[in-house]
């Protein structure tokens, strides 16, 4: 099923960030205004617009937000999991400092995330 881009599609997307290891593995810091990777098997295109409940470490309550795709992992993309990158708009700036504050002792982690 396609749409154009800007239309939300297939409902809500879940997204955990629990620790340190699923906010390196999940934040897309090489997309300008940060973006989150989600893990999914449903189908997206380029530009789609969806809508992520982020349950993000320290936060009482999970977070509200929408963003256009921009990476996609189809299935069989060898070690990476199956799923979607999403640009976060600037509006989720405070969400983008949180997740760079978590990840501020981990600049020299050799370890690979869901995207590079």
């Amino acid at each position: 099923m396609r749409t154009s881009a800007g239309t939300l599609r297939n409902g809500i997307l879940k997204l955990e960030l629990k620790d340190i290891n699923d906010i390196h593995a999940s934040f897309m810091q090489f997309i300008e205004n940060g973006g989150l990777f989600i893990r999914t098997s449903k189908e997206y295109s380029l530009g789609d617009q969806v809508f992520v409940l982020l349950d993000l470490v320290d936060e009482p309550e999970k977070l509200p937000l929408t963003g256009d795709v921009v990476w996609i992992n189809p299935i069989g993309s060898g070690s990476r999991p199956q799923g979607i990158g999403i640009r976060l708009g600037g509006e989720y700036g405070e969400v983008v400092a949180k997740l760079e504050n978590q990840l501020a002792g981990l600049a020299n982690l050799d370890r690979f995330t869901h995207t590079l």
